[in-house]
């Protein structure tokens, strides 16, 4: 968005921002907006949300950050990797690699399976259906995290509204040299924000979900790349194939930080 574009009142507060930062000073700045939807940022979300619901495969790489807060208060931020392959109504492949965990999910319509590298064990239902039924099973039987999940439903757009009481349409952004529309959101225990690509293409390349209720409001951002909807999928894509001395679990849960944790005890 070029300067003229913006409102005076919001371009003079932009402009107060950086002063006081190249000033070194931090001020507090007033809302931009009162507790509501700006109409402007619910159309852009119901835009990315259609889009995005309406391809029926795509193929994407993601950079993710979480931030820790350890028990002395220092903070935090723990980076890893995802690729991601969508082929909807009922199929996805996800793996994510970090510093505590190597794990990679596959949906082929009737089962979900997680796997864990470093343990060598996986973890399997059936959960016939959809993509969304086999998300909220993941995250309720385990309590792990799948970065973007809210984006992989087939309506994410009634994911990611309920709750927020306050919307705001920031302007325009570049990220990873791609330019965006910055949105801002607001829920009772969290902040979240979205950078949805300009242009036809309404597709998500940053998200950042600010916690609330935890002391030092730890943040989780995921940058997204590499989006593609022809992607190239295998006859195999889908299927899970233990590997040599791989070891079946009767349950695997989430850590303090949403990664894995085998129950060593589960036959």
């Amino acid at each position: 968005m070029k300067a003229e574009q913006f409102p005076g009142a919001v371009f003079a507060r932009l402009a107060l921002t950086a002063a006081l930062l190249l000033a070194g000073t931090f001020w507090a700045l007033p809302s931009l907006s009162a507790d509501a939807i700006d109409p402007d940022a619910d159309k852009i979300l119901r835009s990315m949300s259609a889009y995005i619901g309406g391809l029926k495969a795509f193929s994407m790489n993601a950079d993710i950050d979480t931030e820790v807060i350890m028990n002395d208060g220092q903070k935090l931020q723990l980076s890893s990797s995802a690729n991601l392959v969508v082929e909807r109504p009922g199929k996805f492949h996800f793996k994510r690699k970090g510093m505590l965990a190597d794990a990679e999910v596959n949906f082929d319509g009737k089962t979900l399976t997680l796997y864990e590298r470093n343990l060598n064990v996986y973890f399997q239902k059936e959960v016939p259906g959809t993509i969304d039924n086999a998300i909220r099973a993941l995250e309720f039987e385990t309590g792990v995290d799948v970065p973007g999940a809210d984006l992989l439903f087939a309506d994410p757009y009634a994911v990611l509204s309920p709750g927020n009481f306050r919307g705001e349409y920031i302007g325009t952004a570049f990220v990873g040299g791609v330019e965006c529309h910055h949105l801002a959101f607001r829920k009772d225990k969290v902040d979240w924000q979205l950078w949805v690509k300009v242009g036809p293409e309404p597709l998500p390349v940053k998200q950042v979900i600010t916690t609330k209720w935890m002391t030092g409001s730890p943040q989780f951002s995921v940058r997204v790349r590499n989006w593609n909807d022809k992607p190239q999928i295998k006859r195999d894509q889908f299927t899970f194939r233990a590997p040599k001395g791989a070891r079946k679990t009767g349950a695997i849960a989430a850590n303090d930080m949403g990664e894995i944790a085998a129950n060593e005890e589960a036959k």
